[in-house]
């Protein structure tokens, strides 16, 4: 049934994108390209690049959480108020975060990282292996 779970992220990922691309003239491309980007600048890269330093050995554990808080749609929702909030309401360029969200689950199969296993290569939470390491 994984397949039908990464369906839902993938239509969820074309709603969004499909609704930013009928909204083009309206969307902040640039705060859309921050909010995207954001998510691995601060949830992913740290780790990975920590996972390929200690070549496949441990890492910190607070790599692994800053994955699961960065990518994880309630602090997507938290992060969008917030946004609404400080910039007088909400704009298209907020669905670049579920659509950051639910292209990682529904096209890489990637989920939640566990401390208890290595950052990269293995079977996420969900059960998912991911893109990389299933060639």
């Amino acid at each position: 049934m994984r397949w039908l779970t990464r369906a839902e992220y993938l239509a969820l990922m074309t709603a969004s994108g499909l609704l930013m691309l009928l909204h083009a003239g309206e969307v902040s491309w640039v705060r859309a390209a921050i909010a995207f980007a954001a998510i691995d600048l601060i949830g992913y890269l740290p780790g990975a690049r920590a996972f390929r330093r200690a070549a496949g050995g441990a890492i910190a554990p607070i790599y692994h959480h800053l994955y699961n808080v960065t990518h994880n749609f309630l602090t997507a929702a938290l992060v969008t108020a917030v946004w609404a909030l400080v910039g007088g309401g909400f704009e298209w360029a907020m669905l670049a975060l579920p659509l950051h969200l639910a292209g990682d689950r529904g096209i890489f199969g990637n989920g939640f990282k566990p401390r208890a296993l290595p950052f990269e290569g293995h079977q996420s939470a969900e059960g998912h292996q991911p893109a990389e390491a299933a060639q």
